[in-house]
């Protein structure tokens, strides 16, 4: 059975590219048309590209390594959570701290942090503190929690990163070639697809877009992680018109530039006292 098909793209939008002054020349090869000034993504490359990512994921989770899943867009951070939780994956969908995966050894320092104020919680120990201590405990808690929750029981590097938007995340995109993690992405038409490993061409601006790709690479690790025994959903999967050109809507919104956050890293998050 076929990992995706046409109509399924099609309904959630994922042919929608950028506005053709926001384009990335490279994205070319994956570009079907342009419409009313937006690129229309070819849907027949992204079938394939999204079967060869599946495939992949699902042999990283064979093997037992761990995925991260990532995706800091407001668009994006909903479904990264909850497509790598029910694939039992971690993930990152608040801000990416610088040296999450180039300085983990901080990261873990950090997580331990988290573990052992989570520890105090429920022994007992914050009963024996002021209030103002257990005030202050809880907001160092709190703010770890909010970077850190989705990697806390993360043990060691990742065998892969499932990327959404990779030029949004190009920290994450850097760390993952410094340490030869492979990437999968979820690329738009001003991405810039070289330092991607497996090029997925989508709307990565549309919920309904980010859902669809997400979940197809969390059945993955499902799949992976099940082997034989493995038995997929029920879905539809028959032949859709075979060009984007078919299904072209009257209206077509382009997302504009999101603004520039500032960035941070894991020397941010606050220290043990």
């Amino acid at each position: 059975m076929a990992v995706i098909s046409m109509k399924q793209l099609l309904e959630a939008g994922v042919h929608f590219g950028h506005q053709t002054r926001r384009w990335n020349p490279k994205m070319a090869p994956y570009i079907f048309t342009e419409r009313n000034g937006i690129y229309i993504i070819d849907l027949q490359k992204t079938v394939r590209k999204v079967e060869e990512a599946y495939e992949f994921i699902k042999s990283v989770a064979a093997s037992n390594k761990p995925i991260l899943f990532v995706g800091t867009k407001k668009q994006a951070q909903a479904t990264i959570a909850d497509e790598a939780i029910r694939c039992d994956m971690f993930y990152v969908n608040e801000r990416w701290l610088g040296g999450m995966l180039t300085n983990y050894k901080t990261i873990s320092l950090r997580i331990k942090r988290l573990n052992d104020i989570k520890k105090m919680e429920t022994d007992g120990t914050f009963d024996a503190l002021t209030k103002k201590e257990v005030q202050k405990l809880r907001l160092e808690m709190a703010k770890l929690e909010k970077f850190l929750n989705g990697i806390k029981d993360m043990k060691g590097m990742p065998g892969a990163l499932f990327v959404v938007d990779p030029k949004k995340e190009k920290i994450a995109v850097k760390e993952a070639r410094i340490l030869d993690i492979p990437i999968v992405g979820m690329c738009d038409t001003n991405c810039d697809p070289d330092d991607v490993d497996y090029v997925i061409p989508a709307n990565d601006d549309a919920i309904r877009a980010v859902k669809l790709i997400t979940g197809k690479m969390a059945e993955a690790v499902i799949e992976g992680k099940q082997g034989e025994s493995y038995a997929p959903a029920q879905e539809e999967t028959a032949a859709a018109p075979a060009a984007a050109e078919e299904v072209a809507p009257e209206e077509v919104k382009a997302t504009a530039e999101s603004e520039p956050e500032a960035e941070e890293d894991a020397a941010e998050l606050p220290d043990e006292e």
